[in-house]
């Protein structure tokens, strides 16, 4: 899975473990999720896209 996490995050000068902090996970969630190591839990993903006010498919998109 593809996502926009990094640039999003970096639109706000978060760091990861700011971005962990505010979603209640760790510092290497945030990075697995990044890399493309791990896809979020469907909770997750609606709680960062709720974070960030966009839809969980602008921020997450299929491998093509």
């Amino acid at each position: 899975m593809n996502n926009r996490l990094r640039e999003l995050r970096a639109e706000l000068n978060w760091s990861q473990a700011d971005l962990a902090d505010q979603l209640a996970v760790s510092r290497q969630t945030i990075n697995a999720i990044e890399t493309g190591k791990y896809d979020p839990s469907l909770p997750l993903a609606f709680a960062i896209a709720k974070l960030f006010g966009l839809s969980i498919e602008s921020i997450f998109s299929p491998d093509e």
